[in-house]
């Protein structure tokens, strides 16, 4: 039996980074990609090699949905000439940035980009996907706990992630009949470079975050990368259109 094949989108580093090695460990092989950082997709790559998986990094804007039919044409190619297959698994959309702005001091620009990389971006990808996506596949749409609690300066990148929450519940009602399944994972706050590195490096932002969550601490990558590989795992199959959020517990 073949082993499972997902596309981790924005997996060069971060969260998506942790989730592929994650994957990878778990006897899933990976294609991640990335939009500036080759090297560090690169080494991603030869990491999962050490772990005796296969991997590609493929360069892709999510922002740019331009790029989505040359982007799922070239994923053919690749999984034809490294697995000798014509579909993939699992696809987990991954890929963001992050705007900290007020609500009143918001741009139009900057409404405008999130909603590219974090709603139109997963719509269209998803939509260019599907025909190279295997019946039985899975969907993993990933938000933020910020559609739960709300904290200032998010207002906007909150609104997307709250689209993304429906339209994963329609995207199960509708790929359904493939036996597809597709979830929402929803992480708080986590030490990476998002953001600038906030959570990871301001102390006090982190002794904030400890303080608010019932397991008194802040998350960290492998916290978010055990859970991907859990709801990709085979006694998943049965969790459908569900918003999963791993936050430790923060804000209850």
């Amino acid at each position: 039996m073949s082993k499972k094949i997902a596309i981790v989108t924005g997996g060069s580093r971060g969260l998506g980074r942790n989730m592929a090695l994650k994957l990878a460990a778990s006897g899933v092989d990976v294609i991640l990609t990335y939009q500036h950082q080759r090297d560090s997709a690169e080494a991603v790559v030869a990491e999962i090699e050490t772990l005796g998986g296969r991997a590609a990094a493929m360069a892709l804007d999510v922002g740019d949905s331009q790029q989505f039919p040359a982007f799922a044409a070239a994923v053919k190619e690749v999984l034809a000439g490294q697995w000798q297959r014509q579909t993939f698994d699992f696809l987990v959309n991954n890929a963001g940035a992050g705007v900290h702005a007020a609500f009143a001091d918001t741009t139009e620009d900057q409404f405008d980009q999130l909603m590219r990389i974090h709603l139109k971006g997963p719509f269209f990808l998803t939509q260019n996907l599907l025909p190279l996506m295997a019946d039985h596949g899975r969907i993993l749409n990933v938000s933020s706990g910020l559609t739960r609690f709300a904290l200032p300066g998010y207002s906007a990148y909150a609104a997307m992630k709250g689209a993304v929450e429906v339209l994963t519940r329609y995207q199960a009602k509708e790929l359904g009949s493939r036996g597809i399944t597709v979830n929402t994972l929803a992480p708080g706050a986590i030490e990476t470079d998002f953001g600038g590195g906030a959570v990871r490096d301001n102390p006090a932002l982190n002794q904030f975050v400890a303080a608010q969550t019932a397991l008194g601490r802040a998350g960290l990558p492998d916290d978010i990368g055990q859970v991907v590989a859990a709801l990709l795992s085979d006694g998943c199959g049965w969790v459908n259109a569900q918003r999963i959020e791993a936050s430790g517990g923060m804000f209850l």
